[in-house]
């Protein structure tokens, strides 16, 4: 069997890549040891706004909008002393039918056509496995295992087994990409080690059906997500379906070395606030540990690694999945370009350089919030619960403290919109640096590496619905001639598309009369001017120049 390139793994990074890579033409097999439609587990709740945008370019995004929770229940994460206790602190986040027309409140502000979905992953994939599934370039093989992979000059070698029959054959590749999760072959396929900080928490994970619990949490508008703080016991219980389903997390405290080392049941009773009369069935249950760890290397010659096969941390701010698609996105459209004979195998290089240190900031971030949060559930103040003045101020303190905590995380437009990309050989920097962002905050920039400024054009469209399938060239003053640049890029292969657009539209968000976006998004390039050379820079943004 041959194609252009071999994805391992149908999780929702590998689908993604695969998807990309088809969009651009890219002839793609996917392995997977998974029966085509065995549900995944129930790990993932949050889609970033930056992954919408991907989708929406894949064609996928109103489908993943009209899943999940209930349209009308609300995406609010909710403080009590327990799930159906006493409430401290809301923060609000409109449920999807509100997402694009609530106002007010921290989570409505997004600069970005597609704003962050809470959905599980038990909704997300398998939409994801179907519109992948039914593109022509894409071929799903499952119960599929890569047990093998070798490199030769210009292709690479998988052998397959099929789980079924035993048999095993090969798969012939230009390239591999790694989408593999956590124990990934492919990841020591290339020799690559995780480093980091191998314990920060374990966690008990119960995914349960319980139909009276809606009813018993009814004091309290409902939340997508609850977050319990007392004494006893704090964990997390996560709105599944907005009826019946929940997925519970236990939080061991540091104390507690062992996933045994509380009883499980009750650990969940104790953190719903119900005694032995409370019902519930068990449907899975997955015990983990949070980690930070990162890949020393992300490729090897012709073959990657994205996603959990790349790094793995505590998932707050949802930026486990998140970040292995942008991994993914980053990947493909440089292997797409090179594929596609436009872009040598040097623009490949750009993939580690641009991502890896990106991993080392989110990772970084989320263990941050993560000791931070086990610092509160672990000073929960005796009286929390007490109907007395000490009890009510108590309980205001840790309401204020637990809002401002993790307002950033389940708002955080810092790490959609505000990383960048420093150190790539692949852009055109001028010697600006970017302004620094933070879990829950950036500032919209121009500067080469950074994500182009969303804004809304005066016919309604969104920018991004404008970009072409390449390069993207803005330009804010028709007068500057740009045909040397055209031609050079028409002369290359490259594909390059040119947006108008006036002054007035741009708002403020472009200083510059000309900006370069890359297929990503990322600027490549900026300018008051069209470039002096216009094959220079063409060189230096597809890796010619190296």
């Amino acid at each position: 069997m041959r194609a252009q390139v071999l994805v391992v793994g149908a999780g929702p990074v590998g689908l993604t890549a695969a998807m990309d890579l088809a969009s651009r033409g890219v002839d793609v097999i996917v392995a997977e040891i998974r029966h085509a439609g065995d549900p995944p587990s129930v790990k993932c709740n949050h889609v970033s706004a930056r992954s919408m945008e991907i989708f929406r370019r894949l064609g996928v995004a109103a489908r993943l909008r009209d899943a999940g929770l209930p349209a009308d229940f609300p995406n609010d994460c909710s403080y009590r002393t327990t799930a159906t206790g006493i409430e401290l602190c809301r923060i609000d986040i409109p449920s999807r039918a509100r997402r694009y027309s609530a106002t007010g409140g921290p989570d409505t502000w997004w600069p970005t056509p597609e704003p962050p979905h809470r959905i599980n992953q038990v909704y997300l994939e398998p939409i994801l496995f179907s519109h992948a599934a039914a593109q022509p370039r894409i071929k799903i093989m499952a119960r599929t295992e890569i047990t093998d992979i070798a490199q030769h000059d210009d292709h690479v070698v998988a052998l397959a087994r099929d789980l079924d029959s035993g048999n095993s054959f090969p798969i012939e590749a230009g390239f591999v990409i790694g989408c593999d999760g956590s124990r990934s072959l492919v990841r020591k396929a290339i020799g690559a080690s995780l480093s980091g900080t191998p314990v920060i928490q374990r966690v008990q994970s119960t995914f349960i059906e319980a139909p009276q619990l809606k009813e018993l949490m009814g004091a309290h508008k409902p939340a997508w997500m609850v977050l319990s703080l007392n004494p006893r016991r704090s964990g997390t219980t996560v709105a599944i379906d907005g009826h019946d389903r929940w997925l519970i997390h236990n939080h061991l405290k540091p104390d507690e070395p062992e996933f045994d080392s509380v009883d499980r049941d009750w650990a969940i009773r104790a953190i719903l606030g119900v005694d032995e009369r409370f019902e519930y069935r068990v449907l899975s249950k997955e015990d983990w540990v949070g980690r930070r760890l990162v890949a020393d290397r992300f490729r090897d010659r012709r073959v990657f690694i994205c996603g959990d096969a790349a790094h793995l941390w505590m998932p707050y701010a949802g930026y486990g999945m998140n970040a292995g698609i942008a991994d993914a996105v980053d990947l493909c459209w440089q292997l797409a370009a090179h594929l596609n004979g436009w872009a040598p195998l040097a623009i490949l290089d750009a993939y580690e350089a641009e991502r890896q240190p990106i991993t080392e900031q989110v990772s970084r971030f989320a263990m941050d919030h993560a000791m931070k949060m086990m610092a509160q559930r672990g000073g929960v103040p005796a009286e929390i619960e007490d109907d007395t003045p000490r009890g009510h101020a108590a309980r205001a303190a840790l309401a204020k403290a637990a809002y401002d905590l993790n307002v950033q995380q389940y708002c955080c437009a810092g790490l959609n919109f505000g990383y960048y990309y420093d150190a790539s050989p692949i852009i055109a920097y001028d010697g600006e640096t970017p302004p620094p962002y933070a879990m829950g905050s950036f500032t919209p920039s121009t500067v080469p590496g950074a994500r182009a400024p969303h804004l809304f054009l005066r016919d309604g469209r969104s920018l991004y619905d404008a970009f072409g399938p390449g390069y993207t060239l803005l330009r804010f003053d028709p007068a500057i001639d740009v045909t040397q640049l055209q031609d050079a890029a028409k002369a290359r292969g490259v594909p390059l598309a040119l947006v108008d657009i006036a002054p007035e539209e741009a708002n403020g968000a472009y200083a510059e009369k000309l900006v370069l976006a890359r297929p990503d998004q990322h600027i490549a390039w900026r300018g008051q001017s069209a470039p002096e050379n216009p094959l220079a820079l063409l060189a230096r943004i597809t890796g010619a120049a190296a």
